[in-house]
């Protein structure tokens, strides 16, 4: 493949911002997402419930990676959290730009959905994917949202089965697959997710010879810790 062809497809990929321009900035901070708007089309993000059912944006169940706090989020109040410098989901959600998106892992269940549907009523859908690991919630946010589209997550294991994930995914509703980059995606893999009616992201893509393996095999998108530097790559002649 050309450089050239190469960097025309690169133009049609989706770059996804992990956690914000997280090496940039302090993952799933605010600043890492208005680093993400600039460099990115997307910032993905995680939530949890607080104590008192607010969603708040941290991956980690406890805020002792983070804020050196030993404590799990659900038991702290969102104030308790916002102290610690945990954004609420709502305060990133208004500050999507016209013509980006922001990618919603919901990291705790389904007892999420009521509080994430307050939070995105009478939001555009066209600005929000959700991902999530676990089908069963994802299923559910999917009949809650159905305008928005809903990406399943998997980590790479050697006994899975493309076909079998392509039947679940089908069977729930669900809009495409987000999968590690260690699945060995090529063009016909993603050409039969394509077939299936599915679109394809990859995560968590930090080397430039494999961003441009995975553009070139046709993904839709990739998401990456460092999105300016990675899109560079890919658009480098």
């Amino acid at each position: 493949m050309t450089p050239l062809l190469l960097a025309v497809l690169a133009q049609g990929v989706e770059i996804v911002a992990h956690r914000g321009a997280s090496h940039d900035a302090p993952e799933n901070s605010l600043e890492a997402f208005r680093l993400g708007w600039e460099q990115a089309d997307t910032n993905e993000l995680d939530v949890h419930l607080s104590r008192d059912g607010r969603l708040v944006v941290i991956h980690d169940a406890s805020t002792k990676r983070t804020a050196k706090v030993d404590k799990p989020v659900v038991e702290q109040t969102f104030e308790e959290l916002k102290g610690l410098g945990v954004p609420a989901l709502e305060e990133v959600v208004a500050g999507v730009p016209a013509g980006k998106r922001l990618f919603i892992e919901i990291k705790c269940g389904p007892e999420a959905l009521p509080e994430l549907a307050r939070v995105l009523k009478d939001r555009a859908p066209e600005r929000f994917a959700i991902i999530a690991f676990n089908a069963d919630t994802l299923r559910k946010a999917k009949k809650q949202h159905p305008a928005i589209p809903v990406y399943w997550l998997a980590g790479y294991k050697a006994e899975t089965k493309l076909e079998d994930l392509l039947a679940k995914a089908k069977a729930e509703g669900f809009d495409g697959l987000d999968l590690n980059h260690q699945f060995p995606i090529d063009a016909a893999f993603v050409k039969r997710i394509h077939d299936a009616g599915l679109k394809l992201h990859v995560w968590t893509v930090n080397d430039a010879a494999v961003a441009r393996r995975l553009a070139a095999a046709g993904v839709d998108g990739l998401t990456t810790d460092r999105p300016a530097w990675l899109r560079a790559r890919l658009l480098d002649r």
